[in-house]
């Protein structure tokens, strides 16, 4: 059968359709409509890996003293407390001396590596993206009360060097945990399909 192209002008508008055998029409709208939501999907797969990269890696600073934001021998794993000096040297906010009791707890510290291992696991691998979004924005909302970005000056009258009161990097982490979630980014490069055939996770929803 002889392939036979038609294309129709209208003023701002071109399509062209090719029509291989009766009923079945192509256009290059849906062609670049569907290249538009492939190169989506893998943009925000990108960004959901970064993102659980960013707790994977905080996990594991943490736990072996990478000399990073841990140094080397101060790990977990050489009894050192992951929570320990952040919480301590919170300076300012509504809830600094509760920080401060805080600091160096045992449940504060296997709650918080936990969630890192978590949080950083699940994104990563694309799966249970929901149950980490919820602990993810928990989390970046505690560390933002700890940090607390509205101040300007600290106990001690110093300058607190907050570059915006508000959108610090904890806030848009918890909103790019929130967005891989909403969009089901795990199915890209990711086991997100698998997961989502799991039948406890077809029963409940929450767990995707």
């Amino acid at each position: 059968m002889a392939v036979h192209e038609h294309s129709h002008r209208t003023p701002g508008l071109h399509l062209s359709f090719r029509r291989n055998r009766p009923g079945s029409v192509t256009t290059t709208a849906a062609v670049s409509e569907l290249d538009a939501h492939t190169v989506s999907a893998r943009v925000l797969a990108v960004l959901r890996i970064l993102t659980g990269f960013v707790f994977l890696w905080a996990f594991l600073d943490k736990v072996f003293g990478l000399g990073y934001a841990t140094a080397s021998g101060k790990g977990w794993i050489d009894g050192g407390s992951p929570t320990k000096g952040f919480l301590s040297s919170v300076a300012a906010g509504p809830l600094q001396s509760t920080f401060h009791a805080w600091a160096g707890a045992a449940w504060a510290d296997w709650l918080f590596m936990l969630g890192l291992a978590g949080i950083g696991a699940a994104v990563t691998a694309g799966v249970a993206l929901r149950p980490a979004a919820v602990a993810g924005t928990a989390m970046m909302a505690l560390m933002w009360l700890a940090e607390w970005p509205p101040a300007k000056h600290l106990a001690d009258g110093s300058p607190s060097m907050s570059s915006n009161p508000f959108a610090d990097y904890h806030v848009i982490y918890a909103v790019a945990l929130v967005a891989v979630a909403a969009v089901g980014a795990g199915a890209t490069w990711g086991l997100g399909r698998w997961w989502a055939r799991l039948p406890v996770v077809r029963d409940h929803a929450w767990l995707r």
